[in-house]
């Protein structure tokens, strides 16, 4: 718990730390205010959340910083002097991030869903798969802050992190959708983290998409267990 009380004072203490996490729920309602607004038809529950493709980079850029950011300032040579045990502060760093990330993730999805509804009434927010496309996205920019979290740890600096979560997220996506052989584009779009994870937000035409929605879910939690994984085990073997 000491370890757990530390990360978060000094998550909410650091300057600029609360405005990403308001700028998390500004740049996904507005995102997908702007994408709703911009249709009639289609999957209208997708639309309202395309929003998370945009607020994830923030999500990558707070997960980065509250690990990365340690080693700039040097400060972790004090955290790990305090918290001997650094698979402990690695765990209490992803808590805080999750747990800031699943609070302005839950609130912006909210109102995005409720916009989009605003918009256009013909989405009917109490349908069981619109519902699993709002939670699910949350769980979606939970998985994106671990990932980050562990590839931060490995990276040791912020920047590098936020480049490496970033291609990871767009740039692995865009070469997938440009192979022009159709079954491997279908496999990269299944390995792909941003690409399956964001499945869990279809509500229609499931059969068409590259991978089911929880499967895709799946996917994303594979990336983010192994890049805590790799980051625990160079933590504990690396000098800090």
């Amino acid at each position: 718990m000491n370890a757990l009380r530390m990360e978060w004072t000094k998550f909410r203490t650091t300057p600029g730390s609360r405005w990403l996490a308001v700028a998390v729920v500004v740049v996904t309602v507005a995102g997908g205010a702007a994408t709703i607004a911009s249709v009639t038809t289609g999957d209208l529950a997708e639309y309202s959340l395309t929003g998370v493709q945009l607020s994830q980079a923030v999500v990558a850029v707070i997960a980065a910083l509250v690990v990365g950011g340690e080693y700039r300032t040097d400060m972790i040579h004090t955290t790990l002097a305090a918290v001997p045990r650094r698979l402990m502060v690695l765990g209490a760093k992803a808590v805080v991030v999750a747990g800031v990330t699943a609070v302005s993730g839950a609130v912006s999805v909210a109102v995005s869903v409720l916009v989009g509804r605003a918009i256009r009434p013909a989405l009917v927010l109490s349908d069981g798969a619109v519902l699993r496309a709002a939670y699910g996205s949350v769980l979606y920019l939970v998985l994106i802050s671990l990932l980050a979290v562990g590839v931060a740890a490995i990276a040791r600096d912020t920047a590098a992190a936020v480049g490496v979560v970033l291609g990871l997220l767009y740039v692995f996506t865009i070469v997938a959708q440009m192979v022009p052989d159709p079954d491997v584009r279908a496999d990269l779009k299944q390995v792909a983290p941003m690409s399956a994870g964001l499945a869990i937000q279809a509500t229609r035409d499931l059969a068409d998409q590259p991978i089911a929605p929880w499967d895709g879910l799946g996917v994303l939690a594979l990336w983010a267990a192994g890049s805590l994984l790799v980051g625990g085990v160079l933590l504990q073997r690396r000098d800090a």
